[in-house]
């Protein structure tokens, strides 16, 4: 027996087809457009910072990717709370609530580089030539060649 796989369906053709499927594209839809607005009235630092995650019974949840930015936002939130309720979109805003989650992605780890001057680098050396351990001796030679060299 093999496996035929079903004939792929255009997305539109999915979309109406799966009303599960519609009412999540229409609430995604609905917090992107909700994400431009409040973008809007946030400072340009914080944008990227700061995240619709939803908007109802008059409570708007903004998640931010740590506490620093958390209590910047708490600082704001009556001003931000007063320039939203104008916008159609927020008429009914009575609270937001502000919440901590941190980016769930891959963080990509920026390590310090630390250059060795060429007295360290002398200083290794001197050590190594009065160690007896070869791999040890070995180590600390292979360390002093990593130096920046003279100029």
């Amino acid at each position: 027996m093999t496996f035929r796989p079903l004939p792929a369906k255009a997305s539109a053709a999915l979309l109406h087809a799966s009303r599960p499927l519609q009412a999540l594209f229409d609430q995604a839809q609905r917090i992107a457009r909700l994400q431009e607005l409040v973008d809007g009235q946030l400072e340009p630092a914080a944008r990227e910072h700061c995240r619709v995650a939803s908007w109802r019974d008059g409570c708007l949840l903004l998640l931010t990717s740590n506490g620093h930015w958390a209590t910047r936002l708490h600082y704001q939130q009556r001003r931000l709370q007063r320039q939203l309720q104008v916008l159609p979109e927020f008429a009914g805003l009575l609270k937001i609530q502000i919440k901590v989650r941190p980016p769930t992605g891959q963080v990509d780890y920026v390590g310090r580089k630390v250059e060795l001057s060429s007295a360290a680098a002398d200083s290794l050396n001197s050590a190594a030539e009065g160690i007896s351990d070869p791999r040890l001796r070995a180590a600390l030679e292979r360390l002093a060649s990593h130096a920046k060299p003279r100029e």
